[in-house]
């Protein structure tokens, strides 16, 4: 089975179970070591789709949130979380998805962001362009990022202010806030599909971990945008996020760093 193929199919499994779960309303809800919410469908999708890994990719490693990582013989690793926007989930707010990606070492070869109850899908593979599928619409679109050039024209989607706090950087982000043109907090993976998409041209988060980014970032850069940490290094490795459509990345990371 090819990678992409591969990774819409785990994507299929883990709807079936996220969906249902959602509107049944039939999970329980545990607080991790962290104080970040956890259900019993996040550890059940994951154990899914390690089981289908295991199967079909067998030498490859998995990084997933809720359990220990497992080694495979090579570089290549699948990075999944279950359910990005659990705190969505518990609340009934439809904005959840399951993320999964694979790399090679560092280098992203594919994206994987499936939000079953926005009835929403977007992937990425490397160099084959970044894709979305539409409500009652299952044919395909190619998105990309906006031709917004200017902060003062961009609009930024940002996270909670809490970790911002933390993180020594609250004054650069309202001071962001009041250069662009247009403020919102969509939050999670959706500010980062925004982005994709071109209907956002920033989203940053100040505390993150590698299966909250590893799949936004081939979508959002095969849309071609940018996709850094706070300090500018490139890709989900440094505990934080900033994505643009390129055109405005320097600016925006100008202030924030």
């Amino acid at each position: 089975m090819k990678d992409l193929d591969l990774a819409i199919a785990l994507a299929d499994a883990a709807d079936h179970l996220t969906l249902d779960s959602f509107y049944n309303r039939d999970f329980t809800v545990d607080t991790k070591p962290d104080m970040t919410p956890v259900t019993t469908v996040d550890r059940a999708v994951e154990e899914k789709l390690r089981e289908l890994l295991a199967l079909h990719a067998p030498d490859d490693a998995i990084v997933g949130e809720e359990f220990e990582p497992t080694t495979g013989t090579g570089t290549r690793q699948w990075i999944i979380d279950p359910i990005d926007g659990t705190k969505n989930f518990v609340r009934g707010v439809p904005v959840y998805a399951t993320l999964i990606s694979l790399y090679d070492g560092e280098t992203p070869l594919l994206g994987v962001v499936s939000a079953p109850a926005m009835n929403r899908r977007w992937w990425a593979s490397k160099g084959e362009g970044a894709w979305t599928t539409v409500a009652h619409d299952p044919e395909p679109v190619q998105i990309h990022v906006s031709q917004v050039s200017k902060l003062e024209d961009a609009s930024f989607s940002y996270a909670s202010l809490g970790g911002w706090k933390d993180l020594g950087k609250r004054d650069a982000l309202l001071e962001l806030c009041d250069t662009v043109w247009r403020t919102r907090a969509y939050g999670d993976f959706w500010s980062y599909m925004l982005v994709a998409e071109g209907a956002v041209d920033i989203a940053a988060e100040p505390e993150l971990e590698i299966y909250d980014m590893g799949a936004l970032v081939p979508v959002v850069t095969e849309a071609g945008g940018t996709f850094t940490s706070l300090n500018g290094k490139t890709g989900p490795f440094d505990g934080n996020a900033l994505a643009s459509n390129g055109l405005v990345h320097s600016s925006a990371l100008e202030l924030l760093s």
